[in-house]
C-alpha cells in the first residue's frame, strides 16, 4: 500500500512540474522567427552585393568607382602604393574571394541579433 502511495505522489509531483515548465515555456510567434532567420540571410547576403556595387570585383577595382577613388586615396597617403591590410587591400580581398565561413557566420549572427532587436518593438 505504501509503494502504491509513493508512486501515485511521485507521478502527481512530476505532473505539477511538468504542468509549470510548460505554463513559463517561451514561445515565439512565426512572424518574429522568420523575421530574426531573413535578418542574418540578408546581412550575408548584402555584403558582397555592397562590395561589387562599391567596385571591388573579383576581376579586381573597376574605374571610375568609390573602391578606385580609395585607393587612389590610399596610394597617395602611402606615399604611391596601397599598404597591405590596409581597408581598401582587406575591401578588394573579399570582394575577389568572397567570405569565409567565419566570416558569414559572423555576418548573419549579426544580422540575426540586430533583426531581432528590431522585432521586439513590433
Amino acid at each position: 500500500m505504501e509503494a502504491s502511495a509513493l508512486t501515485s505522489s511521485a507521478v502527481t509531483s512530476v505532473a505539477k512540474v511538468v504542468r509549470v515548465a510548460s505554463g513559463s515555456a517561451v514561445v515565439l510567434p512565426l512572424a518574429r522567427i522568420a523575421t530574426v532567420v531573413i535578418g542574418g540571410v540578408v546581412a550575408m547576403a548584402a555584403v558582397p552585393m555592397v562590395l561589387s556595387a562599391m567596385g571591388f570585383t573579383a576581376a579586381g577595382i573597376t574605374s571610375s568607382s568609390i573602391a578606385a577613388k580609395m585607393m587612389s586615396a590610399a596610394a597617395i597617403a602611402n606615399g604611391g602604393g596601397v599598404a597591405s591590410g590596409s581597408l581598401v587591400a582587406t575591401l578588394q580581398s573579399l570582394g575577389a574571394t568572397g567570405l569565409s565561413g567565419l566570416t558569414k557566420f559572423i555576418l548573419g549572427s549579426t544580422g540575426s541579433a540586430i533583426a531581432a532587436g528590431i522585432a521586439r518593438f513590433y
